[in-house]
């Protein structure tokens, strides 16, 4: 393994189990920072569970989880994102009836303490005004501010939800099938927003559609059945034996 000053994430022999069935089984993994890791594999190939267990909605069975140099496999989901570490979910999580800068508001509001007043105050902080405008900027929601979130074209509720991600400033960026359900015009949209994410910014993605996930990263992951698989970079991948007989194949086993 790497040297944890070198290592934005690092997974040590990370499983979870549920009953018999491990459905991430013994995955290490190294990520440098700034780099774009995609993580790819067929359905129920376990990527989804190993989002969870890093993101801390779902306790590890086994192994370590460091994130910067720091242990973080028993902390909780608010502590990981404290931390660093923001997540977007494969089936948008928004609140509906807020706009998308009240939406962003809450994002920048459950990392302090003001999370247990969320609207208390008239008028936000300067800095939680900064993130807010930062995030919006980055998205490119702008326009969009003081839309109800219920009135966003599906495509425009994806790049709120990466807003909403990138509004608590993460150092590691988890995204979770961020393209799903989108046309081809919007896919190329939010693909070109996630190549335009900071550089020092480190991203994970996983994306079930090889070829976008290729595109965007400069280092892949594929997991089959909760293990690794085979690491690569994006044009070794596709040329890889293995990659091609998983995606090509009707094995599945579990999500």
């Amino acid at each position: 393994m790497a040297e944890s000053s070198e290592v934005m994430l690092q997974l040590d022999r990370v499983s979870r189990a549920f009953g018999a069935l491990r459905a991430v089984d013994g995955v290490s993994l190294v990520v440098r920072p700034g780099e774009r890791r995609a993580i790819i594999g067929p359905n129920g190939a376990g990527k989804t569970t190993l989002f969870n267990v890093i993101s801390g909605e779902l306790p590890a069975s086994a192994g370590r989880i460091r994130l910067a140099g720091r242990d973080i496999t028993r902390m909780s989901a608010h502590r990981r994102a404290a931390a660093g570490l923001g997540r977007t979910y494969q089936i948008t999580n928004l609140f509906p009836r807020l706009t998308v800068e009240e939406n962003l508001l809450l994002a920048v509001r459950g990392l302090g303490t003001r999370k247990f007043s969320l609207f208390g105050a008239a008028h936000p902080r300067s800095e939680e005004a900064a993130a807010v405008e930062r995030a919006l900027g980055e998205s490119g929601m702008t326009a969009r501010r003081r839309a109800p979130a219920s009135l966003l074209s599906y495509g425009e509720q994806r790049e709120l939800e990466l807003a909403v991600a990138l509004a608590t400033n993460p150092r590691l960026l988890l995204l979770d099938e961020p393209a799903a359900g989108l046309s081809p015009a919007e896919r190329g949209k939010i693909a070109q927003r996630i190549r335009g994410l900071p550089s020092d910014m480190t991203v994970v993605l996983i994306e079930h559609d090889m070829n976008l996930a290729l595109g965007l990263a400069e280092a892949v992951t594929c997991l089959y059945f909760g293990q690794v698989l085979v690491e690569g970079r994006p044009d070794e991948i596709r040329a890889n034996a293995k990659v091609q007989e998983v995606y090509l194949g009707t094995a599945h086993r579990h999500a």
